[in-house]
């Protein structure tokens, strides 16, 4: 069993924490991870929500301002509250004691203590707390608060608008102890406080809750594209939790647009939905509407000449922005999100985990690859382990277990403008010096709070023998290499890869599913370019001395990533949590690319 944190909610209450989730790591694969919904408190100055206007807009600046100004003082007072909440947990007292009196030490005593005593931990450090939390033990093993739920993993616009909000819920099921288990928005789009946020913004989701919790994704994906269009002229966003839901839906409406069309000249649904609950509750958001039917029919043919280019401002002419987490492994998808966008803005949402919100974008109107997240010294307590290449090894203090090395983990107030991280969490809900995993790279401070922009996940996932390529790796490489197909009308619609060791010697294989015609000699020099442009050094002397083999680039037929969409959904992901995974070892999901590989290359990069 996977745990993880989710602190997405941002809900702001004089004296309380936010409500926290335990949730999935973002990725699909329906791993089972446990939440907990308990309500700590946190740091004075919260912010209240009883102003009106800009008085209360005024007081979240300034309750900001001043966390930020002393970032590093909140910390310690973060961590203090965290400990005096959870010291008696059993998880706790394994590593301080049982006779600890929080009370008797300083903040800076406390948080010395703390960093001295318990040790990093990982989702396997937490794993039996977690089983045992599921099987129904209600002692205070991680948090002193009960927990009363598990699960497996906002937008400001003018009062009265609409978001157009390609969110999705999943399945949920019983633990033995009796607790529900599912998706962390599940519960939350299920919750009152979601309704509350439509109520107290003035700002609703075209859908209503029918949809977003229906079983099958396409229905529902039909369903937020064609009450889109009925609220077309009310609709001020465009929004998901991660840009490929939002790439993924507008792929679905260029072979959609004649039904929706039709659906809302006649006010009517296609057979092809065949929920009672979805049709009845989208049937009473519909009427018959001839006219906009017309016009958004005539505009389609229009689009469908361009390749659908600026699609979303033709079809919501009042849209402000797109929003949704577009960072990371969302990268690859914002070429096809700008498409479709045309000019307009890419708001990149804050940077959240499952395990705990971390830091909010500042500038919103900065381009996504550009963007950083500032800190919130009070939404956990922060240490950030110095992380460097491997040219940089000799510096190191510690054992080399990935193409990192590091040094002792630090508080939030040493870390250093231009050095990289891995993020160490300890939150208001049961983790402790929990690695997160994500390597950032400090990009300044906004007064005393690090701004951080993020570089990749802490994870090898391309490795032979002594190569080592990460996430981000590939996506560099993939990027060079599609920049190719630009000679061409094909476009790289998604990849993932597999480092083949059934072979001698094992290489590197990469997966793409192509839109277009892209002729051999072009996908010949894609995969040249691609193995070329792996600058790792140990990938470089293996290529030159045969012990790694040239890099192949499998074509896969149209219609392959939705099929692992699907299988992932299949097995318990949510869709809006999805993520393709960029390198794989699952053999079902082999056994699917293998079946759909039309066409295979072999680069000739080293001869």
């Amino acid at each position: 069993m996977k745990v993880g944190f989710e602190g997405r909610e941002r809900k702001r209450e004089s004296d309380q924490a936010p409500k926290p989730i335990f949730g999935e790591d973002g990725g699909g694969g329906g791993a089972i991870v446990a939440a907990m919904i308990t309500t700590p408190k946190l740091p004075d100055r919260q912010p209240t929500m009883t102003v009106e206007g800009a008085a209360a807009d005024q007081e979240i600046i300034s309750w900001f301002e001043g966390l930020a100004e002393n970032a590093g003082m909140v910390q310690t007072q973060t961590l203090r509250r965290i400990i005096e909440l959870n010291h008696r947990t059993e998880y706790l007292q394994k590593w301080l004691g049982r006779d600890l009196r929080v009370q008797d030490l300083d903040p800076a005593a406390l948080e010395s203590l703390f960093s001295s005593s318990v040790p990093l931990a990982s989702h396997a450090d937490h794993e039996p707390y977690i089983q045992r939390i599921a099987d129904g033990d209600t002692s205070p093993l991680l948090t002193q608060e009960p927990i009363t739920m598990l699960s497996l993993r906002v937008f400001p616009v003018r009062a009265g608008g609409r978001i157009l909000e390609f969110i999705y819920s999943s399945k949920q099921f019983q633990t033995k102890g009796g607790l529900t288990v599912g998706t962390a928005t599940t519960h939350y789009f299920a919750s009152e406080e979601f309704k509350t946020k439509q109520k107290s913004t003035k700002s609703f989701t075209c859908s209503p809750y029918e949809v977003i919790a229906g079983e099958d994704y396409k229905q529902s994906t039909y369903c937020h594209l064609l009450l889109g269009l009925a609220f077309s002229d009310q609709v001020e966003i465009i929004a998901s939790t991660f840009a490929y839901s939002i790439v993924q839906a507008f792929i679905a409406f260029e072979e959609l647009w004649e039904e929706l069309c039709e659906d809302l000249r006649e006010g009517t649904l296609s057979t092809k939905l065949t929920s009672p609950e979805m049709r009845r509750a989208v049937m009473d958001c519909l009427t018959p509407n001839a006219s906009l039917a017309s016009k958004i029919e005539k505009k389609c043919r229009q689009l469908e000449e361009s390749n659908w280019s600026n699609l979303i401002p033709n079809l919501w002419p009042n849209a402000k922005y797109i929003y949704s987490i577009m960072t990371g492994s969302m990268q690859p998808y914002l070429k096809k999100l700008r498409h479709y966008a045309g000019d307009l803005a890419l708001v990149c949402a804050d940077y959240g985990s499952t395990e705990s919100w971390i830091g909010v974008n500042l500038e919103p109107s900065d381009a996504p690859e550009r963007v950083t997240f500032t800190v919130i010294p009070t939404f956990s307590y922060f240490e950030f382990i110095p992380l460097y290449t491997r040219k940089e090894r000799d510096h190191s203090t510690s054992a080399v277990t990935d193409d990192f090395a590091e040094r002792e983990p630090l508080p939030l107030s040493q870390v250093k403008v231009g050095q990289q991280y891995e993020v160490v969490l300890t939150t208001f809900t049961g983790l402790y010096r929990y690695r997160l995993g994500d390597v950032v790279e400090v990009a300044g401070f906004y007064k005393g709070a690090p701004k951080l922009t993020f570089i990749c996940r802490r994870k090898l996932i391309l490795t032979v023998n002594i190569d080592k390529n990460t996430e981000r790796d590939l996506q560099i490489v993939v990027e060079k290499g599609s920049r190719l197909l630009r000679q061409t009308r094909a476009e790289l619609v998604d990849f993932t890869s597999h480092a083949d060791l059934a072979v001698h010697p094992g290489h590197y294989v990469i997966f793409w599913e192509v839109k277009g015609e892209a002729e051999d000699s072009v996908l010949n020099a894609c995969s040249r370019e691609m193995d070329a442009a792996f600058a790792d050094r140990g990938y470089v002397v293996s290529r030159k001395t045969g012990s790694i083999g040239p890099l192949e680039l499998r074509i896969v037929e149209s219609g392959t990533f939705r099929r692992i969409l699907e299988y992932y959904i299949d097995h318990g992901a949510a869709m809006s949590q999805f993520k393709t995974p960029r390198c794989t070892t699952n053999q079902v999901l082999l056994g699917i690319l293998d079946r759909c590989t039309v066409r295979r290359f072999r680069s000739t990069a080293y001869g």
